[in-house]
């Protein structure tokens, strides 16, 4: 008999790893926001099996729970395991099969993304164009709708990179007048910004967990209405391993296993059939942000994201900067400011950072380095977050030697809380 050959590999060093200690920051980018207390509590609760019955219950509280949030009765509402793009990944990928005509609105970054994932899914993808900082008006839409007739109208309701909120009211009855299905991705205003599923005629909407949900990144929210349904059924296949007979697998399949929305149904659904291992305490952080909202009424939430948005922005224009775009179209929960002119955009946030761990971002394109971008969301939409961030900026800016006044900013902000508190 052979012996077969052996090699000998040398011990290897292992350097002495502290523990996790990252500082304490108070993260006003447009997200991710710093983590409501209470989710992170909650998310240190025991682990129980995928098959418990504590384990469906808290899933078949959360569909309760996100069908109030997202102003819906569909069925088919429920997280995708993944950030907030993995819910977008799922809808395209359950919806388009190979060849099949999507219309993108593209007016930012975001829309740019939704453009790439339906090209990924091999659908003939059809763009219409605004520049950034601007908004579509409906009428545009339905020409392009006309003209493409198109599977699917992709739209991104808040696009961070512009501060831009696309208005979608009457969206829905105009792409079903034309046998196409409406798609949004409202990743970054969901929760901070109205969103009526059902009363706008919205087929499959999207969000994530780490900006107006006030949760950790990782899981994905969606609704999909029984029309989106009926079309991913059309290429629905269970898996061989847990199919309970032949017909259930088909050729015709979804071209993604871990994001073939039919079965996820299947899995959150009475069938609770097998899928893939749930995020257990992924899931536990969104039943709690879930919960937090509902206890304080999602359109509470909604107008007090609108106050301290509306007081940040007092502050940027009350201490001599200027607000970035159209002003009637902003996202309550994200703002746009002007960077001055010969201004460091990156010294600014670096020092920022480093002087008073109050981190804001710039953004993307022909936007990066032009403009700031400050976040007000989740458990960070409050008073004394938003008097912070703008007090920081204002000390950093003016110690730079920008002309600014950052006591008038802060007085301006503090002027639209006494307008609110005396109901002005």
């Amino acid at each position: 008999m052979t012996k077969m050959a052996t090699t000998a590999y040398p011990m290897q060093t292992t350097p002495r790893i502290d523990p996790l200690d990252p500082p304490h920051r108070l993260l006003m980018a447009p997200g991710p926001t710093n983590v409501d207390p209470r989710v992170l509590a909650a998310m240190s609760k025991p682990t129980v099996g995928q098959f418990d019955p504590y384990m469906f219950k808290a899933m078949d509280e959360v569909q309760t729970m996100l069908r109030s949030i997202f102003k819906t009765n569909n069925t088919q509402t429920m997280v995708v395991d993944g950030t907030s793009r993995s819910a977008i990944e799922a809808a395209f990928v359950s919806t388009i099969a190979p060849g099949d005509p999507v219309l993108v609105c593209c007016a930012g970054r975001f829309g740019m993304l939704l453009k790439e994932i339906a090209e990924r899914c091999d659908a003939e993808v059809h763009v219409i164009e605004r520049p950034w900082g601007e908004v579509f008006p409906l009428e545009q839409i339905e020409q392009a709708i006309i003209e493409v007739k198109p599977k699917l109208v992709a739209t991104v309701q808040g696009d961070t990179s512009t501060t831009m909120c696309q208005p979608l009211e009457g969206l829905g009855d105009i792409c079903h007048k034309y046998g196409a299905l409406l798609y949004t991705d409202a990743t970054a205003s969901m929760v901070g910004n109205d969103l009526r599923v059902d009363e706008w005629g919205i087929d499959i909407a999207t969000t994530g967990m780490q900006k107006c949900f006030g949760g950790p990144s990782g899981m994905a929210p969606i609704t999909v209405s029984d029309r989106a349904v009926d079309v991913m059924e059309q290429r629905k296949s269970i898996e061989a391993g847990v199919a309970d007979g032949a017909q259930e697998i088909t050729t015709n399949r979804i071209r993604s296993n871990y994001f073939d929305l039919p079965q996820i149904f299947d899995y959150w659904g009475p069938r609770h059939l097998n899928h893939h291992t749930e995020a257990t305490h992924m899931l536990y952080a969104m039943h709690e942000a879930a919960r937090i909202i509902v206890e304080e009424g999602i359109d509470n939430v909604i107008a007090r994201h609108r106050l301290n948005g509306m007081a940040m922005s007092a502050a940027i224009e009350g201490m001599g900067l200027k607000l970035y775009g159209d002003q009637s179209h902003r996202m309550n929960d994200v703002i746009g400011v002007v960077i001055p002119n010969g201004v460091d955009d990156a010294a600014i946030r670096a020092q920022l950072l480093n002087d008073f761990s109050v981190e804001i971002a710039s953004s993307f394109g022909p936007l990066k380095g032009t403009i700031w971008r400050i976040g007000v969301m989740g458990c960070n939409a409050r008073k004394d977050a938003v008097l912070t961030c703008a007090a920081a900026l204002g000390n950093v800016l003016e110690r730079n030697g920008v002309a600014v006044t950052p006591g008038k900013g802060i007085e301006a902000a503090l002027a639209v809380y006494e307008a609110f508190e005396s109901g002005n």
